[in-house]
């Protein structure tokens, strides 16, 4: 469902195309996944360091919740 929003085909079409598919459509497929790949890590690294200028420690948070489960579970 988001693939079809975002890139405009669903799994059907991609398969029938890429059976008929050229050299430069496997060349735009490929400069589709690099530009969202590219754009997914920039906004992954946007947020990461969002989190952390918020003070909200993800390590920290996660280590304190797997003790205290783990000392609630005895």
């Amino acid at each position: 469902m988001v693939g079809e929003i975002l890139m405009g085909f669903d799994e059907s079409t991609l398969a029938y195309d890429l059976q008929r598919a050229h050299s430069a459509d496997i060349w735009f497929l490929r400069a589709r996944f690099f530009l969202w790949s590219g754009i997914a890590c920039g906004i992954s690294f946007l947020v990461g360091h969002a989190i952390s200028l918020f003070g909200y420690n993800l390590f920290t948070s996660t280590w304190n919740g797997i003790v205290n489960l783990w000392h609630h579970l005895w």
